[in-house]
């Protein structure tokens, strides 16, 4: 099984990180009071230089509801979502028509029907094909969908599986919370969609092998990252036991998993990690004794295009297949860690 395309679809609304700290501090006003220099500051430490959103600014101070920013979330995923598949099946020199199983990861927009058969309709998918939302899983979902979709042409090898994230970051911003949490989220997050096409064994591809994967599960750490739901909408959790949870787990789960393939993090040539902000890149070099420039692309993407969540992960399997690809034979490892608390590490040939 390989992947046989790898594409982003980014709205058109790009800001520079002054812009949109500017923004914000306009749209809180005077609620921010002394905080004002603290969003200033949070949002100047988070490693972006630049993010798409969805909307113009004008558009944001417009939603009054959380139903409102959820159909608003509808109105661009469809876009993104369809744009990035396209794409990627492009890629792939393939067709819409070629997709025999679908997975759509999000975590910023929720509806039924999902997103999947909005798709279908839109871009004329076979009526029998297979589809799997998926929601809940935050900044991992990107990986796990990945995993998914490979254990689905592992059963059918004839066959194409497609992941789509579409996370819509923007909209999930609580115009009452002045937390600092809140203040992190709004400098770290942005919009976009990624897709990647997986073909079976017996369908051809220049693309990297994924040659297995492993999920790794943190008991009693809810309370480390997610939403926390209720009729306002979504509110941020994030804890800063985050990076010495990394710390702590993240080098022994890899070398288990590498074990068991009689290899060690020296035989790493490609490192495809979730950029998942400054605090975040930092843990895992420190837990896995990690050069300098070892994950340069996830620091790129990050300072390039933020956090997209689920779809981070991707941006970066992306830039390393289409830009930067290792030299034929390299093993490589795309992994991301998100709520749960969990780790999912994905082992590629290149």
């Amino acid at each position: 099984m390989k992947i046989a395309g790898v594409a982003s679809k980014f709205p058109e609304h790009r800001f520079d990180q002054k812009e949109i700290t500017d923004a914000l501090s306009a749209y809180w006003g005077a609620k921010l009071g002394p905080r004002a220099a603290l969003l200033e500051r949070l949002h100047s430490r988070a490693g972006v230089k630049s993010r798409h959103l969805a909307f113009p600014f004008e558009r944001y101070r417009q939603f009054k509801t959380w139903g409102e920013t959820n159909r608003a979330w509808f109105e661009a995923a469809e876009e993104l979502g369809a744009g990035a598949i396209d794409a990627a099946l492009g890629q792939a020199g393939l067709t819409p028509g070629d997709i025999d199983a679908l997975y759509v990861v999000s975590i910023t927009g929720i509806a039924s029907p999902s997103l999947d058969a909005r798709l279908i309709n839109r871009m004329g998918l076979r009526p029998d094909l297979k589809r799997t939302p998926i929601f809940g899983l935050g900044c991992v979902g990107g990986a796990v969908g990945l995993s998914r979709a490979a254990d689905y042409v592992l059963a059918y090898p004839r066959q194409i599986a497609v992941l789509l994230s579409v996370e819509i970051c923007s909209l999930t911003m609580r115009r009452d919370d002045l937390t600092t949490v809140n203040m992190i989220a709004t400098g770290i997050f942005a919009d976009g969609a990624a897709a990647v096409v997986v073909g079976g064994a017996q369908r051809p591809s220049v693309g990297p092998e994924i040659i297995d994967h492993r999920s790794v599960f943190y008991s009693r750490t809810e309370d480390i990252m997610g939403w926390d739901i209720s009729e306002e909408g979504f509110a941020i959790v994030l804890s800063q036991k985050l990076p010495t949870l990394i710390r702590d787990n993240l080098a022994g789960d890899v070398d288990s998993f590498l074990a068991a393939h009689h290899l060690t993090r020296r035989d790493i040539g490609s490192w495809v990690f979730h950029p998942g902000g400054p605090k975040v890149l930092e843990a895992v070099e420190a837990a896995l004794d990690l050069r300098e420039r070892e994950l340069r692309l996830s620091w790129e993407s990050l300072e390039r295009i933020g956090n997209l969540s689920s779809g981070s992960v991707l941006c970066v399997l992306e830039d390393t297949m289409n830009r930067h690809r290792p030299p034929a034979g390299t093993i490589g490892l795309v992994a991301a860690m998100g709520p749960g608390f969990c780790s999912e590490l994905i082992l590629v040939r290149w």
